[in-house]
């Protein structure tokens, strides 16, 4: 017995007879293109094998080695060998340590060689000495009462040094050491800061 068919059953049956179609034709192109799969075997390398060449060496025959020459050679007399009670060098003598002229005062200090610089210039890193330790120490106020790694405490602990360092040249009048010794207090110092 069969049924009616309706319009929408008609639509269906349409549109799988042109799915149907559309993959007939998609598979005949991929056979068509691919073609049939045979099994090849794989390619050998080529290897160009070179064989070791042995040297020709060409026979010595009726030929004699010839005698080296004679060479006459002095035999030299050996140096004369130091005993136990001959003569030796002289020991070298250990320069005693200079004794402090000045009993009286606690530390004896060396005379400082300072480069000569003009005014002009001693003014300028006299303030720029007093600035760059003003802002080392105003960076190193920041980290204080904090808590601080390893490094941050290194760089703190170069910064009091290079501070100090700069002061004891400030007060030797090497103006030029203090202004190098400040500049590089305060660039660790600008570290430091930046750290926290």
């Amino acid at each position: 017995m069969r049924m009616p068919t309706t319009g929408t059953q008609k639509q269906m049956n349409r549109q799988t007879e042109t799915t149907k179609k559309w993959l007939a034709v998609i598979c005949a192109c991929v056979a068509s293109t691919c073609g049939c799969y045979t099994r090849r075997a794989p390619a050998k390398p080529v290897v160009n094998f070179i064989g070791a060449v042995h040297p020709v060496i060409p026979s010595a025959a009726g030929t004699a080695l010839e005698s080296p020459p004679e060479v006459e050679s002095e035999v030299l007399p050996a140096p004369p060998q130091i005993g136990p009670g001959q003569f030796q060098p002289p020991k070298p003598r250990v320069a005693m340590p200079a004794v402090q002229e000045q009993a009286g005062t606690g530390k004896h200090t060396e005379p400082t060689i300072a480069p000569e610089v003009t005014t002009e210039e001693m003014i300028s890193a006299k303030t720029e000495t007093q600035h760059n330790l003003d802002m080392a120490e105003k960076n190193l106020a920041m980290a204080q009462g904090k808590k601080l790694n390893a490094t941050q405490e290194d760089l703190a602990s170069k910064v009091r040094g290079f501070a100090d360092n700069a002061r004891e040249a400030m007060r030797s009048g090497d103006w030029v050491k203090a202004k190098i010794l400040s500049s590089k207090a305060v660039v660790l110092s600008e570290q430091l800061a930046g750290s926290l």
